[in-house]
């Protein structure tokens, strides 16, 4: 059994952890450790004390992350109508990613192969695969979608740039409506969540001012 930790050895595993999450979720799992110690303001050394290798560090930093993932597909799963379960999720995921970029890295990225982070991101796999199944068979999901769709989408999604994280998870919501409706097997007309203005370049905001058209209000 570990010892327990003094409490500044905690204060640093626990400011690693959180400056880990941040620095993969913004930059990449190419971050190197060394850049993860001095955002941190502790030693390599220090970093490595912890986390004996960077998949260790990878695995902890995006566990809760796909803990909450697992939770998502599962109230998904818990709806009575198999489509609107499956919407639920959709939306959902676009929501919470454009708040948290971490959460996608826990469905899109190619993330340690440590056994317990392996096994949890395979029931979480197992249950999205369950559910895509339950809207096949209710014949609302076009059959030749696939769940990495979804890794797909969640992808584009993490493209919006936005002037702050309202405005983030309203741009989200409405692409998330757009995936959907693209998602289901009899596309259905239904409303668009409200357009949300993004910021253009110069250049773009030229041209669009010069042919008068606008963007969203």
């Amino acid at each position: 059994m570990r010892a327990p930790l003094r409490s500044d050895a905690r204060d640093n595993r626990g400011r690693i952890l959180e400056v880990a999450r941040a620095a993969f979720a913004a930059d990449g799992l190419d971050v190197p450790i060394r850049e993860i110690a001095r955002r941190a303001e502790v030693g390599v050394a220090t970093v490595y004390r912890h986390f004996r290798t960077k998949e260790a560090l990878l695995a902890e930093a995006f566990a809760e992350q796909l803990a909450s993932c697992r939770v998502v597909v599962e109230e998904g799963l818990a709806a009575d109508d198999p489509w609107r379960g499956f919407c639920l999720v959709i939306e959902r995921l676009m929501e919470v990613h454009a708040l948290d970029r971490g959460f996608a890295r826990a469905f899109t990225s190619r993330l340690p192969d440590i056994a317990e982070f392996a096994a949890d991101r395979d029931r979480t796999l197992r249950l999205l695969l369950r559910l895509v199944r339950r809207a096949k068979e209710a014949g609302a999901l076009r059959d030749d979608f696939v769940v990495e769709d979804i890794s797909l989408a969640l992808m584009a999604n993490e493209g919006i740039r936005a002037d702050s994280p309202e405005l983030r998870v309203a741009a989200s919501r409405r692409f998330a409506a757009l995936m959907i409706q693209s998602f289901r097997a009899e596309p259905v007309r239904a409303p668009l969540p409200p357009a949300v203005r993004l910021p253009l370049s110069r250049a773009e905001l030229s041209r669009a001012r010069s042919t008068g058209t606008r963007s969203a209000p």
